[in-house]
């Protein structure tokens, strides 16, 4: 088995690196809201739409590449790394893998190029990881479709051009689907903007009314089991996205060890100290590799579920560790506010909850392991 990456794999690593550490590094946490002029240098670099076709404009490259050059942007430069979350992962992805091709190749060069911003909306206020619960309609009207209801904790919600619209077209869980609305549609409005922990902004999202074109649909039926592919695809991002955020936490708190002094020697060589970076390090490389395992196994398709599961459940547990315990390292200066490290804990904490929930995963890899499904609602009596 080759850990190895190829010589080509490496050199998209280091020019993505290279990038942002000359274009993002100055100014990487200082963003307030999404950052466009990042976004138009990745797509200017050809970083956006890399799992796309290239015949929707995308590069066609592989989930790997995508995943290296998410890691090296986001290692210098969070808020650069949700720029290509965006154009590689998460709802484009939905739409490039079930959208007209009319839709397909109207939509998706505009998003890639940076010119529109694509959210999902799939949380209601009653409906969060129970996605069946969801009460957002959907009703077809000869060659539309209207769409009434609420969508609550999206990302990037205030500045989205476009959101894919999870909804329910029948009564039953198989008849939920997506649907893409650009925001701009009447009856389309969003709420006040509202801030993560981690700062990031988004908003409630309603929908009254609204009508678009029946060729954005994107499922009307069984879009769960059908789309389940993509939100493995996102799990991957998802948590390379965490562990790049806990290297960054880790590579500072190493440096800082080395010159920081305390009672006349360096923070090394405390056995202490020694000891936690030594933790750390083995539960960075061990979560990294599983993520590795799930997207090289899937090769030009998407990650096996259970992999993808394993990978960001421990991916998103270690980043949080990691960095909660490098902002330990550097004491007061790590909590302060002045610093990146208090954000980068923040920032980690929000991915045991976004793309499926800690619990959930560990929900979900007991159903693999028992080959079994758990139901986790109440059980109904029965006359």
């Amino acid at each position: 088995m080759d850990f190895e990456f190829t010589p080509e794999q490496k050199a998209l690593r280091e020019s993505a690196s290279r990038l942002a550490r000359d274009k993002f590094a100055a100014t990487a946490f200082t963003h307030d809201d999404f950052p466009w002029a990042n976004l138009a240098a990745l797509a200017e670099a050809g970083f956006t739409g890399l799992t796309i076709p290239e015949e929707f404009g995308g590069q066609g490259a592989s989930l790997l590449d995508a995943l290296l050059v998410m890691e090296a942007v986001s290692e210098v430069c969070p808020h650069s790394g949700d720029a290509v979350q965006a154009t590689n992962f998460g709802a484009i992805r939905q739409i490039a893998t079930f959208g007209s091709d009319d839709l397909r190749r109207d939509l998706l060069p505009r998003l890639i190029a940076g010119e529109g911003l694509v959210s999902a909306g799939m949380s209601e206020p009653g409906a969060g990881s129970a996605l069946t619960e969801l009460k957002t309609r959907a009703e077809i009207d000869g060659d539309h479709v209207v769409l009434n209801g609420q969508k609550v904790w999206n990302s990037h919600g205030p500045e989205a051009t476009h959101v894919v619209v999870w909804c329910r077209f029948g009564p039953s869980s198989r008849d939920i689907g997506a649907v893409v609305v650009p925001t701009d549609t009447p009856g389309f409005t969003k709420g006040a903007p509202e801030r993560y922990m981690s700062g990031e902004r988004h908003c409630a999202l309603f929908l009254d009314n609204v009508r678009v074109p029946r060729t954005h649909v994107l499922a009307e039926r069984d879009g769960l089991s059908r789309m389940m592919t993509i939100f493995g695809i996102e799990r991957m991002g998802n948590a390379v996205r965490s562990l790049a955020l806990a290297q960054s936490a880790f590579d500072r708190a190493v440096e800082h060890a080395k010159t920081r002094q305390q009672f006349g020697r360096d923070l090394c060589e405390f056995q202490g100290i020694q000891w936690k970076f030594a933790d750390m390090k083995v539960q960075l490389d061990a979560a990294r590799l599983l993520v590795y395992r799930a997207v090289v196994n899937a090769g030009d398709g998407a990650p096996l579920r259970a992999e993808a599961q394993i990978a960001k459940l421990h991916a998103n547990e270690t980043a949080f560790k990691v960095a909660n315990d490098a902002l330990q390292v550097f004491g007061a200066a790590g909590y302060s506010t002045e610093y990146p490290m208090e954000y980068l804990v923040r920032r980690t904490r929000g991915w045991m909850i976004a793309g499926g929930s800690v619990e959930m995963m560990r929900n979900k890899i007991a159903e693999s392991i028992f080959d079994r499904r758990f139901s986790q609602r109440a059980t109904r009596a029965t006359a």
